[in-house]
């Protein structure tokens, strides 16, 4: 079973959030307590991240299965980038269990990038020695620093990432499984205006997975929309979900 911190009334709607690769649950802890006013907020770290269990396996379908034993009913689910496609194919192999779904600044295609480089940075600094968090982040790539330090454990000085399994299952990670089938509710394809990941010729291959799939930017914000434009994110995801 995942690891799992929750936000809010029980009693609310439930709105379950799947965060990225390297992230975790508390990646999500400010937009989360936001919405707990409105929502029952559930941030799951994905298998392998944070303080959920290490897998031997990445893929999509493991990830949807996991995300599925924390629903019993149908819930609004946002996944973005690597929980975007996780939550996808949550729709799709388990439509009952989603009610509205946003995916935030992914599309489901395999895209030709890897993110290995963010492993080997992570594997080249010497824990041993590290006294506070900024000691680890120098041979980090600047613009995701702080977002990979936040999975350092600093007090046993480790990676709360297996980042073997990670680097071994990227090709899994980066591309997107054969799936058949559609999802049929109410769907929000959410990018940031700046980011290239969901382009227009990946319009068809949406729309034939998730008929209702509409589509909104948001304006100033990259892939890390959500960090890059938190107040927007969190309107439109009311929005959405309202």
């Amino acid at each position: 079973m995942l690891n799992v911190l929750t936000h809010g009334d029980p009693s609310h709607p439930k709105l379950l959030i799947a965060h990225g690769l390297y992230g975790s649950g508390r990646n999500w802890g400010v937009i989360a307590k936001r919405l707990s006013d409105q929502f029952f907020v559930v941030c799951p770290d994905m298998r392998n991240h944070g303080s959920s269990p290490w897998y031997d396996t990445q893929s999509y379908f493991d990830m949807a299965d996991d995300l599925a034993g924390l629903l019993d009913g149908p819930t609004r689910v946002v996944g973005h980038s690597m929980g975007g496609k996780a939550s996808m194919v949550l729709a799709l192999q388990h439509p009952e269990l989603v009610e509205k779904l946003i995916v935030a600044d992914i599309a489901p295609v395999a895209y030709a990038h890897t993110q290995v480089q963010h492993i080997e940075a992570m594997r080249a600094v010497d824990l041993s020695g590290i006294e506070k968090r900024s000691d680890a982040g120098r041979g980090l790539d600047a613009e995701v620093r702080d977002f990979l330090l936040q999975s350092l454990d600093l007090k046993e000085k480790r990676w709360k990432l297996n980042l073997d399994v990670l680097e071994a299952e990227m090709p899994k990670i980066i591309g997107f499984p054969e799936v058949s089938g559609a999802f049929e509710g109410p769907t929000l394809f959410l990018s940031g205006a700046e980011s290239d990941y969901v382009q227009p010729e990946h319009r068809d291959r949406i729309k034939g997975l998730f008929p209702a799939a509409k589509f909104a930017k948001i304006p100033g914000a990259g892939h890390w929309l959500h960090a890059q434009k938190p107040r927007e994110f969190e309107a439109a995801v009311r929005a959405f979900m309202a």
